[in-house]
């Protein structure tokens, strides 16, 4: 009898230690997952940072062709 009880306590603290493995697997991919869309967001500024900044040299390429054209 005691040796089932301590085969049962011993599976039980095997089954225990791979729910918290699991666990922590959970909150890793958890954390990533966060970590993607937070990077998604940083991208998707940088993005609009670099279309902005390009609109705004189209704008002063043009003023300057337009200029050098008056200049002319």
């Amino acid at each position: 009898m005691k040796r089932e009880r301590e085969d049962w306590t011993r599976l039980y603290h095997k089954t225990l230690k791979g729910i918290k493995a699991m666990i922590d697997v959970q909150r890793m991919v958890k954390d990533l997952k966060k970590m993607a869309e937070e990077t998604n967001t940083t991208i998707t500024e940088m993005e609009g940072t670099i279309l902005m900044a390009s609109i705004n040299n189209q704008i002063v390429n043009t003023t300057n062709i337009t200029q050098i054209s008056e200049d002319l």
